[in-house]
């Protein structure tokens, strides 16, 4: 198994009512995608109890069933259509970490 786990930055031009709302989209569009991409396991969005000691705004933690699934979840039309919606639009930054779990 794969774990895909990317950080955003919300644009800081956003409103603290415009980043709720963003948040909330980009959670219900990324946990959405379960069941829709082939080998998306799990998918969790953390949009809440944000420490000021962090210097992202919300997490994306999923678990794909392999990295060929990881490489498919990249490409796959609906994960496009969320990214290009509800993230890219409201994000000044982004960090990835992949890897793989132990057996």
């Amino acid at each position: 198994m794969v774990k895909h786990i990317i950080l955003w930055t919300l644009n800081p031009s956003l409103t603290e009512a415009e980043k709720q709302a963003v948040k909330a989209d980009i959670k219900a569009g990324l946990e959405g995608l379960v069941g829709t991409v082939p080998g998306l396991l799990r998918a969790t969005v953390h949009i809440d109890g944000r420490l000021s000691t962090s210097n992202a705004d919300l997490m994306l933690d999923s678990t794909l069933q392999s990295e060929a699934a990881l490489q498919g979840y990249a490409t796959h039309p609906a994960h496009v259509a969320v990214a290009n919606t509800k993230v890219r639009p409201y994000t000044v930054q982004r960090t990835c970490l992949d890897f793989c779990l132990p057996d």
